[in-house]
């Protein structure tokens, strides 16, 4: 199991903030998990809907969305943080 979390936005819509998901094999990388999100129901269709503007971290280390994701703990989804 793998204990993916949501953030802002995508917690919002998702209506929880994390939760633990058997990640299919064939699942590699960050961008197939979003794939593989988005048909399991039309809330993460619409949480997902953007990849533009999502953001992720594998494991608390931030990570684009072409990284691999075995062995992952943990998977963050959040949108980008801005600062000042």
């Amino acid at each position: 199991m793998t204990k993916l979390l949501y953030f802002a936005r995508m917690r919002q819509i998702i209506g929880k903030g994390e939760e633990d998901l058997a990640i299919p094999g064939d699942v590699k990388t960050i961008s197939m998990l979003i794939d593989f999100l988005k048909r399991r129901d039309e809330t993460y269709a619409s949480a997902f809907a953007d990849p533009r503007i999502i953001r992720a971290a594998i494991d608390q280390a931030h990570a684009p969305l072409d990284a691999p994701i075995s062995g992952a703990r943990e998977i963050a989804f959040f949108p980008p943080v801005t600062g000042g």
